[in-house]
């Protein structure tokens, strides 16, 4: 999954503004370093980032979306926890939801969703709660997005679960977190995970956010050993390559079966 960041103000230092040509040709690269999703997203989520409403964020979004949507015939994930939002980017071309808060924030969001027939990640957000336990914590708040796509309508089988990384935890739990992926495989719903260029990762190394890309491929590459099925990514042609390999070694899926590229 490949992030395309129409913001101002994304931590990682990629985020285009206003500018729907930068993020097509920006979608038109990941496409051509082997993305499978492009991820869409008008408003920055890093920790004390103001808030947009709405409308704001739809006026963001959807010039950008357009122009993505010409650009690529790879899915487009919309990066919102408006159901508003959600509901225009679909009705625009976007094709999956990526909702930070896990349907917890805007109660519609999973009615949205249900309407739509749309797949969603439902990403579990400790931000403001209590820690009690990385892995049991991440596990509670998975089984209340479940219980209210469950209670809309949503299919089990259209769910994605993200555990969060980066969202309301130490380095440390962040750590924690990818070493026990394993024990949310009892959900069996598909994993994702999104570490790229993290503070933790700064952390570990004392390196700034654009000296990270060595960090976030260790990260990625011990995610997918664990259990990880899709990762979100700002450095997608370098991070193809590491989860092709950590791919041939985890699932054995290499060499590529006769008359198929690896």
């Amino acid at each position: 999954m490949g992030i395309v960041n129409v913001t101002p103000d994304s931590f990682s230092g990629d985020g285009l503004g206003d500018d729907p040509g930068s993020a097509a040709e920006r979608a038109r690269r990941f496409e051509a370093e082997g993305a499978d999703i492009i991820d869409l997203g008008a408003e920055s989520s890093r920790p004390g980032a103001p808030g947009l409403d709405p409308k704001e964020e739809l006026g963001r979004l959807l010039p950008a979306l357009e122009a993505v949507r010409a650009a690529t015939t790879l899915p487009i994930s919309v990066d919102t926890y408006h159901a508003q939002v959600a509901e225009a980017a679909i009705q625009a071309g976007a094709g999956l939801v990526n909702d930070i808060w896990g349907l917890r924030h805007d109660k519609e969001m999973a009615n949205v969703v249900a309407r739509a027939g749309a797949p969603l990640v439902a990403m579990h957000n400790q931000r403001g709660r209590k820690h009690h336990d990385v892995a049991g914590d991440i596990r509670t708040g998975f089984e209340a997005s479940l219980s209210l796509a469950d209670a809309a309508g949503v299919p089990r089988e259209r769910i994605i679960l993200d555990p969060g990384f980066g969202f309301g935890w130490s380095e440390q739990q962040n750590l924690e977190m990818v070493r026990r992926l394993p024990e949310l495989w009892a959900l069996q719903l598909p994993l994702l995970v999104g570490p790229s260029r993290k503070s933790t990762i700064g952390t570990v190394l004392d390196v700034p956010v654009n000296e990270r890309l060595e960090g976030t491929a260790a990260v990625v590459a011990l995610a997918i050993a664990k259990g990880a099925d899709i990762v979100r990514v700002h450095d997608v042609r370098e991070m193809v390559r590491v989860a092709r390999v950590a791919d041939a070694i985890v699932r054995a899926n290499w060499p590529p079966a006769r008359g198929q590229e690896p």
